[in-house]
């Protein structure tokens, strides 16, 4: 069997799903509701400081606020994974690279590592058990 094939093949089983699935669930809802909520919740209060960092920040701030509120959520559900992954991962590297630019490593961490998870699920899609499965027959 080649490569191309056995990783095709691999998509398809119960243990990779599972780990997309556990991936999707605790990232994206993490993402949603501990980060997301509060800033469109306060959305002037953020657009405010997005402003000190940002140009446009009537566009950048609720597109950073509701990424993380609206893409968590679709990202946690599997519905619309590669998209709403993203715009989490141009989300996360605002964060890292210009919110926390001049900080220590310590205080960027986060942001890349919600980063390399966004990163991972624009490449490899929901799975099969995600709602783009249901209802476009996509696994990926």
């Amino acid at each position: 069997m080649s490569l191309r094939a056995r990783l095709a093949a691999t998509t398809t089983e119960p243990a990779p799903s599972a780990a997309l699935a556990l991936l999707r669930v605790a990232f994206g809802g993490t993402l949603a509701l501990v980060h997301g909520w509060g800033k469109v919740a306060d959305l002037g209060g953020f657009t405010a400081k997005v402003a000190q960092l940002f140009p446009l920040p009537e566009v950048l701030g609720p597109f950073a606020a509701f990424s993380e509120l609206a893409g968590g959520a679709l990202v946690a559900l599997g519905l619309l994974t590669r998209p709403a992954a993203a715009a989490v991962l141009l989300t996360m590297l605002g964060a890292a690279f210009v919110v926390h630019g001049g900080d220590p490593f310590a205080r960027r961490e986060l942001a890349l590592a919600y980063a390399a998870a966004a990163l991972a699920l624009a490449v490899a899609g929901g799975g099969r058990w995600s709602l783009d499965a249901l209802v476009w027959g996509r696994r990926g």
